[in-house]
């Protein structure tokens, strides 16, 4: 299935990835390796079949394996300013916002965040809230409990129209705002964001402890079973 079914407009996968991984620990987060391909990697190569064009923003100097077609840029000070810098480099009509360090992307997701934005202009995958919730203590003790009811777990990728996602982030800017998360903006500034079921297997690749994770999944992923 192609996004050309349900969207009149072209299409780009904008790949923030400048960020130096200090948690991780390992180097720029998106160079670090998981069954032999880097996070980066495996990202683009989710995201190419569907899309007209890749553009991934980079440390400065960065210059990793990646296919011809993928234009690089580099990245600003913050997350923020390198995707208003990425969506100043595309003239797409839509776009789709992909944390790097979420490697194990599967189309269903993004077909399924592609159409979910037809109607609002701005989808993002998220799941559920499945866990209980506390708020701690001074001291960090067991405070008040959470409910967990209509509460989700934002994840990337993101779809916007293009203009609309541009809009709010020039807005932030002239604000003052800051912000780590591209719909948050959209949201802010009244916009309506559809959220599409995600994937537990699209969790970030933050600290160490990840890592053996992400071994294990890139396993069974690169097996073929990521229906």
């Amino acid at each position: 299935m192609s996004a050309a079914c349900f969207l009149a407009g072209t299409v780009a996968a904008l790949i923030p990835a400048a960020g130096a991984g200090t948690r991780l620990g390992q180097g720029p987060k998106a160079y670090v390796e998981v069954g032999g391909q880097s996070l980066l990697a495996r990202s683009v190569a989710a995201l190419r079949p569907h899309v007209d064009e890749v553009v991934v923003a980079l440390p400065e100097g960065g210059a990793p394996d990646l296919p011809p077609d993928v234009r690089v840029i580099a990245g600003g000070a913050t997350r923020q300013d390198t995707v208003h810098a990425l969506l100043c480099a595309t003239a797409a009509d839509y776009v789709l916002i992909h944390d790097a360090a979420r490697p194990f992307l599967g189309e269903a997701t993004i077909l399924a965040l592609l159409e979910g934005m037809v109607e609002t202009g701005a989808a993002t995958a998220a799941l559920p809230v499945a866990d209980t919730l506390v708020r701690a203590a001074p001291g960090g003790e067991w405070g008040e409990l959470t409910s967990r009811e209509g509460l989700w777990a934002v994840q990337t990728p993101q779809a916007f129209r293009r203009a609309l996602l541009l809009d709010a982030h020039r807005r932030a800017r002239a604000d003052g705002h800051a912000a780590t998360d591209d719909a948050g903006l959209v949201a802010r500034q009244g916009g309506r964001v559809r959220l599409v079921p995600g994937d537990a297997r699209l969790f970030k690749v933050t600290t160490p402890a990840d890592l053996p994770l992400a071994q294990a999944v890139a396993r069974v992923w690169d097996a073929g079973d990521h229906a």
